[in-house]
C-alpha cells in the first residue's frame, strides 16, 4: 500500500548524522563526534541507593500516573536552582519535560505556524533546526563571532522578518561551537525582543559546566517582561538516560503548555521524576557537578594543547571554558565530507559542520567533543586528525591547481 504522509515527515530517509555516528563507532576508531558525558562520572551507586528508598517510601505513587507538569518535589528543587541562578522562579513557572528536546518541541509546536520565522544562531543545535523545519518554520541564521550571536545582524533580521516568533539561543558553550555569549549581548538581546515584541528560547542544558572564566547570568535574568522561556536538563549533571529536563516559563503559558504536554506523552516518566528529586534531597547535586567539571577541563586542556601542537596553521578552533565542543575551521575551500573520510581512514572521528546551519554551509567546519574520550585517547586522536587535516588540504590545493 502507498503512505500518505504530512508534510513534516522528511520526503527521503537518509539520516548523514546518523550514518556517520554509526560509522564513528566502530571499535578501531577514536571518536570525538558524539556529545556524550563520561559515563564513568555517573553517580552510578548513589541513584540506585535513592532508587530503592523511592520504591520503599513511595512505590505506588511513583508507579501511577502523575501531573503533566511534573513532580511538585522536584518542580521545588529545580525553583530553588533556578533562584541560585538568578532566575526568579517557583513550582508555577516550572514544568518538567522528557529531556530539552521534548522542551523545543513542545514550544515550536505551541507558537510556530508554517511560514513564521524563527531566529538562530549560525551554527545551530541541529535537532533544533529539524523540530523548527517539521514545523515549516522559516529560519534564518545569524552570524557569531567569539562573543556570540552578533547583535547587529540579530536586530536586521528580526527587521527584515516581521513574522519572527521567537529567537532561539544557546548563550552557554553553544552547541556546536563552544562559544559564549557576552553579557553585554544578552541584554541588547532583551533590549531587541522587547522592541519588536518577540520570544526567546533560551536553551542552556551546558551552563553548569562551566570550568574556568566567570559566570554570567542567563538572558532570562535580564528579562523583565517575562517573553524568555527557559530551558534545561539533567543530561549534562547527572545523566542523559534519565531523559528530563526542564521549562521556565510565564506562570500564565502554563495551562497552554500542559495540553501541549498531555498531547505529547501525559507526563514524563514518573518514577525517573522521584528518584531525581530523592537524589537531590540527599545528595549535594552541585558537588557532583564539580566533580565533572574538573574531569571536563583536564580533557578541554589536554584537547587544546594538542591541536596547538598538531593541526596546520591556519586552522582556526573556539576556546570553551566549559560545555563539552570545540568547533573548527580548515582554511581554504576544504570539502568536509572529503576530510571526514580521509579521518576515517586514520581512524578517527569528528561531526562535519553541515547539518548545524540553516542555509549556506560554511566549508571545512567541524565539532569537537572532548568529554567522552580518555586523555590519552584524546592525544592520539587529534595527533590522527592533524594528520588527516594536512592531507586533505595538500590534496584540495593540488586539485586547485589542476
Amino acid at each position: 500500500m502507498s503512505f500518505q504522509f504530512s508534510k513534516r515527515v522528511p520526503t527521503n530517509d537518509s539520516d548523514p548524522v546518523g550514518d556517520i555516528l554509526k560509522v564513528a563507532g566502530s571499535p578501531d576508531i577514536i571518536s570525538f563526534a558524539g556529545g556524550l558525558p563520561a559515563p564513568e562520572l555517573f553517580p552510578i551507586d548513589a541513584l540506585k541507593k535513592v532508587t530503592n528508598e523511592v520504591f520503599d517510601e513511595s512505590g505506588r505513587s511513583a508507579l501511577q500516573y502523575a501531573s503533566a507538569i511534573g513532580y511538585p518535589a522536584l518542580r521545588e528543587q529545580i525553583a530553588n536552582r533556578m533562584n541560585k541562578q538568578g532566575i526568579q522562579a517557583t513550582v508555577d513557572n516550572i514544568m518538567i519535560t522528557t529531556g530539552s528536546q521534548q522542551s523545543i518541541d513542545i514550544t515550536a509546536k505551541m507558537f510556530v505556524n508554517p511560514g513564521d520565522t524563527v531566529i538562530v544562531e549560525k551554527p545551530t543545535y541541529l535537532c533544533a533546526l529539524d523540530v523548527f523545519r517539521s514545523y515549516g518554520a522559516h529560519i534564518v541564521g545569524v552570524e557569531m563571532d567569539e562573543d556570540g550571536m552578533k547583535m547587529d545582524q540579530l536586530e536586521k533580521a528580526v527587521s527584515d522578518n516581521p513574522n519572527t516568533k521567537f529567537i532561539y539561543t544557546i548563550p552557554n558553550f553553544q552547541n556546536p561551537t563552544g562559544r559564549t555569549m557576552s553579557a553585554e549581548r544578552r541584554e541588547k538581546m532583551i533590549e531587541i525582543a522587547n522592541k519588536y515584541d518577540i520570544m526567546i528560547m533560551e536553551d542552556d542544558p551546558y551552563g553548569a559546566i562551566r570550568f574556568a572564566g566567570d559566570d554570567i547570568e542567563p538572558v532570562k535574568f535580564y528579562d523583565k517582561q517575562e517573553r524568555v522561556i527557559y530551558l534545561s536538563t539533567f543530561s549534562k549533571i547527572l545523566a542523559p538516560g534519565l531523559r528530563l529536563g526542564w521549562i521556565v516559563m510565564n506562570k500564565d503559558l502554563m495551562p497552554k503548555y500542559s495540553v501541549m504536554k498531555q498531547s505529547a506523552d501525559v507526563h514524563s516518566d514518573n518514577l525517573t521524576q522521584h528518584i531525581v528529586a530523592k537524589f537531590m534531597e540527599e545528595y549535594d547535586i552541585d558537588e557532583h557537578v564539580n566533580k565533572i567539571k574538573k574531569v571536563y577541563r583536564k580533557r578541554e586542556n589536554v584537547m587544546m594543547a594538542a591541536i596547538e601542537k598538531y593541526f596546520p596553521a591556519g586552522v582556526n578552533y573556539s576556546h570553551p571554558e566549559g560545555g563539552l565542543f570545540i568547533w573548527v575551521e580548515v582554511p581554504g575551500d576544504v570539502d568536509t565530507i572529503e576530510l571526514f573520510n580521509t579521518c576515517i581512514k586514520h581512524n578517527v572521528a569528528f561531526v562535519p559542520g553541515e547539518p548545524f546551519y540553516p542555509d549556506k554551509v560554511t566549508p571545512g567546519t567541524f565539532r569537537l567533543n572532548y568529554s567522552n574520550m580518555s586523555e590519552d585517547q584524546i592525544q592520539t586522536g587529534i595527533e590522527r586528525l592533524g594528520s588527516a587535516i594536512k592531507e586533505t588540504i595538500a590534496q584540495t590545493e593540488t586539485s586547485g591547481v589542476r
